[in-house]
């Protein structure tokens, strides 16, 4: 379903599939972002890490990670699915994920939450057409109960263990990933993903949860900043305004502020679809930038969202500014590098200035009020009935410059 927050998706391909499926998880994370960028501001602040360390504030953390974020997208996953009813169903369902694993329970709610809503949903129209008059109110408080205890249960006992199963496994091959600095390799996949519009359902639905768990280990976590980094985007639009077509030009340093000071990546991603093989300097960027908080040992503490160099600084943890800022500048720096050489420099741009007019009118005209001459397909036959060309003063023939048209 298309919310306020993802854009309406057509068709039925794989891409349509994959686009539609990525905006249902970005529909649930959107909605709730105030909720993140307040666990990470409580977190950045207050933990012993933080900028003002304080223990009983801190205790906030916890809860609100292992809790009430979970819970908040269980209810906005149901209300998705079946409006009110299927809310406080996902809710109380997701308490079962909470209480059945013992990490952050972002996918288990993404799961659960609307799975309860539409159990509730089928149990809705298969009691409204047997529930005799007076007795609505009665039914459907009983069936949302019993739909949400059972989905509880279900989660303490099946889905909460699973999912935490498979966060840990997506834990490990990160983690491969990084002991072995091989992390860069994944803008192979995150860049071209996040073009097709999958930048969300990547960043909230896979690293969003698997970097808060390793967040809560570790104090901070790179995985946040592998799909939100602004330089990648913000290097390109530069190459554009440098060496892009001249009609586009003008459009990019509106772009670039709503880019990197807004966090709106979504307005690259069309420069990047109009010329497909500016991607390698997307990839290249995203690769680089990673290899940079690598080396530095940055990490974030929470979701940087939306992506933009504010809500970087907000959530980076003490003492933690050279890394990010350094990474920021290399993706930059390689991206547009890259860009700049896709695009020739300015010489391979593709601008085409107006074209010239193929006919003009001499001085001794032909009596057409327009001054608009007629051609047949290569000649026209003068009064001694001979074939010759009309040609302009560049010595085109006529033939050659217009198409043919048919005398009145």
């Amino acid at each position: 379903m298309a919310t306020p927050y993802t854009p309406t998706v057509h068709g039925t391909g794989v891409r349509a599939t994959i686009q539609r499926f990525g905006g249902h998880l970005a529909g649930m994370i959107m909605p709730n972002i105030g909720a993140f960028i307040a666990w990470g501001l409580i977190t950045a602040l207050f933990i012993p890490t933080g900028w003002i360390p304080n223990k009983t504030l801190a205790e906030l953390v916890g809860p609100i990670i292992g809790t009430l974020l979970p819970v908040l997208i269980g209810y906005t996953g149901g209300r998705m699915v079946h409006a009110q009813r299927g809310a406080v169903v996902g809710a109380v369902a997701t308490m079962g994920v909470v209480v059945g694993a013992d990490v952050p329970m972002f996918l288990g709610a993404m799961v659960i939450g609307p799975l309860a809503a539409l159990v509730l949903k089928y149990a809705d129209r298969f009691t409204a057409e047997r529930t005799r008059a007076g007795f609505e109110m009665l039914v459907d408080n009983f069936t949302a109960g019993i739909v949400g205890a059972v989905m509880a249960i279900a989660g303490v006992l099946a889905i909460g263990p699973i999912v935490e199963k498979v966060t840990e496994v997506a834990g490990d091959g990160v983690s491969w990933l990084v002991s072995h600095s091989l992390l860069p390799i994944a803008s192979v996949i995150i860049e071209p993903a996040k073009v097709l519009f999958l930048n969300n359902a990547i960043n909230h639905g896979v690293l969003g949860p698997l970097g808060v768990a390793e967040s809560v280990k570790h104090g901070k976590s790179i995985l946040f900043m592998l799909e939100s980094n602004p330089g990648p985007g913000l290097g390109l639009l530069i190459a554009y305004l440098l060496f892009g077509p001249r009609s586009l030009r003008p459009s990019t340093p509106a772009a670039m502020i709503i880019h990197f000071f807004g966090g709106i990546h979504e307005i690259y991603f069309p420069y990047v679809l109009m010329k497909p093989r500016l991607i390698l300097a997307v990839i290249a960027g995203g690769a680089s930038g990673v290899l940079t908080f690598l080396v530095t040992g940055a990490g974030l503490v929470a979701t940087p969202s939306p992506g933009s160099i504010f809500a970087y600084m907000a959530v980076t943890p003490k003492g933690g500014w050279f890394g990010v800022i350094a990474g920021i500048v290399v993706a930059t720096a390689v991206s547009f590098a890259v860009a700049a050489a896709l695009l020739g420099f300015g010489r391979a741009n593709g601008d085409q200035g107006p074209a010239p007019d193929a006919i003009r009118t001499d001085a001794g005209g032909t009596g057409h009020a327009n001054d608009t001459r007629h051609v047949n397909d290569s000649h026209v036959n003068d009064i001694d009935g001979t074939s010759t060309e009309k040609r302009d003063p560049t010595g085109e023939t006529a033939a050659e410059s217009v198409p043919a048209t048919k005398e009145a």
